[in-house]
């Protein structure tokens, strides 16, 4: 039992580093891209399905600002902050297909440790600059993150 925690807690501290260098690595080219040629993505696993009032669009939510949830106050940062848009995805495959749609150069992402170090890989072959914000409890569903991190994240070169 103590082994399989310590590999745990081993590749979670790999995933935090691995993140931590990427978003140092790629600041200075996101900031340089303007808010408006920015997407933002959040993982649907962050919604209070109790109550949201999201909009479902085949693979992905569009927020309904309902305030459930904090997805709804990254959702008003980014509109205020002039971002194309901000999309509640089911998975990775989605992301894929909007950024073929929307063409964006720049992308905040929000998502558990494994699904962000999958997104920088993918992005990196889309030559995208990348920001990305750790949830701060995971699993797949009534998820967190720290709103700060989000702000200073989607803020960066605004």
């Amino acid at each position: 039992m103590k082994l399989c925690k310590l590999v745990k807690k081993s590749k979670q501290q790999s995933y935090i580093a691995f993140t931590a260098k990427q978003n140092k690595l790629q600041e200075k080219k996101f900031a340089s891209v303007p808010s408006n040629r920015r997407l933002v993505f959040a993982p649907h696993c962050m919604r209070n399905t109790a109550v949201c009032t999201a909009i479902e669009k085949d693979s992905y939510y569009i927020c309904a600002e309902c305030g459930a949830c904090k997805i709804a106050q990254i959702s008003k940062l980014a509109k205020n902050l002039n971002y194309m848009a901000l999309y509640v995805v089911k998975g990775g495959r989605t992301i894929t297909k909007i950024i073929q749609d929307q063409k964006p150069q720049a992308v905040v992402g929000i998502a558990c440790f494994f699904e962000g170090d999958l997104a920088f890989k993918m992005l990196k072959e889309e030559n995208l600059a990348a920001q990305f914000v750790p949830l701060t409890k995971d699993g797949c569903s009534a998820t967190d993150t720290d709103l700060k991190q989000v702000e200073r994240a989607l803020s960066l070169g605004c």
